[in-house]
């Protein structure tokens, strides 16, 4: 715990055999009461070493993508208790060792989302990130930043920590079940009035790291655009997305999934 908060590590797993252990054992597992991990079907030994290891699992049954993974995620943080939830991917691309300072950020009261960003402090290309990601990273982070009127140094980044509030309050139901529901996540959070604050994160690019293919990383772009213009129409007063409702409906509902283990 952290002033009295619980912490609760959430890892939407698929595939993670090979980086799991690794990951997990770098978390600060002082201030951090419960790790989490949801397996979006994978056919390796992921659930297997999850177990191992402890950690408290749950698996989809088939796979449903990025983003119905965190939907998961969250739910079942959210059920066990969680105030502060962090996303922490389990390929261990990001520091895990960060995770005591970006929860603190959000148990301080004074951030309510905090990003780990691996474009702060000039780490992601001495990491490993290929320079075409990071080309395409910078330039969609310009155009949303401009577009939202945001003033963040990447939309793009995997490592969050978030409030109770935060998920409690988002119409996270609606998102997009792949991966631009990471993108819709902090848009949501821009236009619900959220507190942001963002951290340097230092990456790690190697084999057996998770990477998003070329075709679905066209799809992210696109999704991202599109994802920015209904913010923009929708503040105009011209759109009415489902991503920006307040309908009870769309936020999570703490009823589902059932742990394999705990």
């Amino acid at each position: 715990m952290l002033h009295g908060q619980k912490i609760v590590v959430v890892m939407p797993a698929y595939h993670a055999e090979k980086t799991l252990a690794d990951c997990f054992s770098a978390i600060p597992h002082d201030i951090v009461d419960v790790v989490l991990l949801v397996d979006d079907a994978s056919d390796d030994a992921t659930i297997a070493v999850a177990k191992r290891l402890g950690i408290a699992t749950y698996r989809h049954e088939e796979n449903l993508g990025y983003g119905a993974n965190q939907k998961t995620c969250y739910t079942e943080a959210l059920k066990r208790g969680a105030d502060i939830v962090v996303m922490l991917h389990p390929d261990y691309q990001y520091e895990p060792r960060l995770i005591t300072a970006m929860a603190a950020m959000v148990a301080s009261g004074v951030y309510d989302v905090v990003i780990g960003s691996r474009i702060l402090g000039n780490t992601a290309l001495a990491g490993g990130m290929p320079v075409y990601k990071y080309v395409a990273n910078r330039l969609l982070t310009a155009v949303q930043n401009l577009i939202v009127g945001a003033k963040l140094s990447e939309f793009h980044t995997g490592y969050r920590a978030f409030s109770r509030r935060v998920l409690e309050t988002l119409p996270l139901a609606a998102n997009s079940p792949g991966f631009v529901f990471d993108n819709q996540m902090l848009v949501q959070a821009l236009a619900f009035g959220m507190r942001m604050g963002e951290i340097s994160c230092p990456t790690r690019y190697f084999e057996d790291a998770s990477e998003i293919s070329f075709g679905p990383a066209i799809v992210y772009g696109l999704g991202v655009l599109w994802t920015s213009l209904q913010y923009r129409m929708w503040r105009w007063g011209l759109l009415r997305p489902r991503i920006f409702s307040t309908d009870d409906g769309l936020r999570l509902q703490t009823t589902r999934a059932s742990p394999t283990s705990q």
